[in-house]
C-alpha cells in the first residue's frame, strides 16, 4: 500500500462524534458514561490507524461499531467470568481455586447485601471485633484456644513472624534448609521471613535436618522455631526431617515457641479418600504448637484466607500488631469461611464443600457422568478411558485419584479444539494428553454437564 493509499484510508475514518452516532452503539452509550464510551471509541480508532500503517484496510462504520461493542463486552463485563473446569484438577489455582459451597454462597449473599454485625456486639450494643465469631469457630473445629483470619496464608505468616520476632529489633527464627520453600507466584518463605523483620537462621541440609541442628542454633536472640510443611512438593530418598513432637519438646526445654506453617491446611483424614496422609491442623494443635498457619481456600475448600490457630496469648499478640489491620479479611471472606468451617463442624464437608465432594466422588458416579456425555455427543471422535485426577493447588503433590475421562480425538489440532471449547458463552477448560483433548467429570459441577456436552458438539463442527 502506497502512502497515498494510506492517507486515503486515514481520511475515510470517522470522527469520534460521528462514530458515536452509529445505531449499533446506542445501547452502549445508554448503559455507560459518555466519557467511558468516548475513551473506548478513541482507543479503537487508534488501533485502526496502527493497522492501516501496517498495511491493513480501514473498516466501515458498522465494523468499527461492532469492534467497539466487542471490546466493551470483553473489558467491561462482570469479572471473574464463570467457566467449567473439566481439567480434573480439583483445586485449580488459575481457575479460582476452591468453588464455594451453597451454604458459603448464601452466607456471602446474606452478609453482603445489607448491613451486618461485622464489628458490632448486638447483645451489648457496643463495638465488637470481626475476629470474635470466627475465632470461636476456629477453636471448635481445630481444638485450639482461639484463632484469627487474614487475607491469605502468606499474610498470616508475615503477621505471625512480625509479631513474634519483630518487637525489640530483629530476632532470629530457625528454619530447616529443606523447608525454605517457594510457594505460588514466586514468593519464597525466606523472603517472607526477612520482610517480617526476622533474621533467618537456616539449619541442616536440603534433604536431612535433625532436631539437634535446631538445638545447636538456639541462642539468647532466638525468637521462634518455624516448621514449614512442603505441601507443594515432595523430597524422597535419603531424607530426614525433625518431627513436630521433637521440636515441641525442644521448644519447651529451651523456652522457644514453635510455629507451624501447614500450607494448604487440612481438617480431614486424607487416607480415608485414598490419598497419602496429610498433616492435619488438629494434629498441630494437639502437639501444643503455639501458632499454626494454613490457607482457607485449598484443602479447607473456602475463600482465600490465611487462618491462624493457637493459644489465646499468642493469637492476641498477633491481633494487636499494627500489621493485622493491613492484612485483615473482608466481610464477604469471613462470611464464606464461617459457613465453610460450619460444614466441618456438622461433619458434612464431604456433602457440602465442593472440594471434598469432588475428592470423595465415587468412580461409579464419575463413570456414569462420562457415559452420559458420550451418549449425548454421539461422535466416533469421542470415547471413554480410565485416567487420573489430581488435587492441585499446591496440595498433596504427586497424589492422584482414579477417574473416567471423556477423550476427544479432534479433527484438527488439540490446541485448536481446546481453543474452541474455551470460546463458548461459558468457556470449558480441558487438558491435552497424547494429542487428545480430555475432559474429567470429577471437577465439573452437577449443573454444568449440559454445557460440556454442547461445547464438545460445537467444537467438533469446527
Amino acid at each position: 500500500m502506497t502512502n497515498d493509499d494510506k492517507n486515503t484510508q486515514f481520511r475515510s475514518l470517522p470522527s469520534v462524534e460521528q462514530l458515536l452516532q452509529e445505531p449499533g452503539l446506542g445501547g452502549l452509550a445508554g448503559a455507560y458514561s459518555h466519557a467511558a464510551v468516548v475513551s473506548l471509541a478513541r482507543q479503537q480508532l487508534d488501533a485502526t490507524r496502527r493497522s492501516i500503517r501496517n498495511g491493513g484496510d480501514a473498516p466501515g462504520m458498522e465494523q468499527l461499531a461492532a469492534d467497539i461493542m466487542a471490546r466493551a463486552e470483553e473489558e467491561w463485563a462482570p469479572w471473574p467470568r464463570p467457566l467449567v473446569n473439566a481439567t480434573g484438577v480439583v483445586i485449580h489455582t488459575n481457575l479460582g481455586r476452591a468453588p464455594l459451597s451453597e451454604p458459603a454462597m448464601e452466607a456471602v449473599q446474606a452478609g453482603a447485601s445489607g448491613y451486618s454485625d461485622l464489628e458490632f456486639d448486638v447483645k451489648t450494643g457496643t463495638r465488637g471485633s470481626r475476629q470474635a465469631h470466627i475465632g470461636r469457630l476456629i477453636a471448635e473445629v481445630t481444638g485450639a484456644e482461639t484463632g484469627l483470619v487474614v487475607n491469605n496464608n502468606a499474610s498470616a505468616i508475615m503477621l505471625g513472624l512480625s509479631a513474634v520476632a519483630g518487637p525489640g529489633g530483629p530476632r532470629e527464627v530457625i528454619v530447616s534448609r529443606g523447608e525454605g520453600v517457594e510457594i505460588g507466584g514466586g514468593f519464597r518463605v525466606p523472603d517472607v521471613l526477612r520482610q517480617s523483620g526476622a533474621t533467618l537462621v537456616e539449619v541442616g541440609t536440603t534433604n536431612r535436618t535433625y532436631v539437634r541442628d535446631y538445638a545447636s542454633a538456639i541462642n539468647d536472640n532466638t525468637a521462634a522455631i518455624l516448621k514449614v510443611h512442603p505441601s507443594n512438593f515432595r523430597v524422597t530418598g535419603f531424607t530426614h526431617e525433625a518431627e513436630l513432637g521433637e521440636l515441641m519438646t525442644l521448644g519447651r526445654e529451651r523456652g522457644v515457641p514453635v510455629l507451624n506453617d501447614l500450607g494448604s491446611g487440612c481438617l480431614l483424614d486424607t487416607t480415608h479418600y485414598g490419598l497419602a496422609p496429610e498433616p492435619t491442623v488438629q494434629d498441630s494443635v494437639d502437639a501444643g504448637v503455639e501458632l499454626s498457619f494454613f490457607s482457607g481456600d485449598k484443602l479447607i475448600g473456602g475463600p482465600q484466607a490465611g487462618i491462624v490457630a493457637g493459644s489465646a496469648e499468642w493469637v492476641e499478640r498477633l491481633a494487636r500488631h499494627p500489621l493485622a489491620r493491613a492484612v485483615r479479611i473482608d466481610k464477604m471472606g469471613l462470611a464464606a469461611l464461617s459457613a465453610t468451617l460450619a460444614s466441618f463442624l456438622k461433619e458434612r464437608a464431604h456433602e457440602e464443600v465442593p472440594v471434598w465432594c469432588m475428592i470423595s466422588m465415587s468412580q461409579e458416579a464419575i463413570a456414569a457422568t462420562a457415559e452420559s456425555w458420550l451418549k449425548e455427543i454421539e461422535s466416533p471422535a469421542v470415547r471413554l478411558r480410565e485416567g487420573q485426577s489430581t488435587v492441585g493447588g499446591g496440595s498433596l503433590p504427586g497424589e492422584t485419584l482414579p477417574t473416567t475421562l471423556l477423550t476427544v480425538t479432534p479433527p484438527d489440532s488439540p490446541d485448536a479444539f481446546a481453543g474452541r471449547l474455551r470460546s463458548g458463552p461459558t468457556p470449558v477448560i480441558a487438558r491435552i494428553e497424547d494429542e487428545d483433548v480430555v475432559l474429567d467429570p470429577r471437577t465439573v459441577l452437577e449443573d454444568q454437564s449440559s454445557i460440556v456436552v454442547e461445547a464438545v458438539k460445537s467444537a467438533l463442527k469446527g
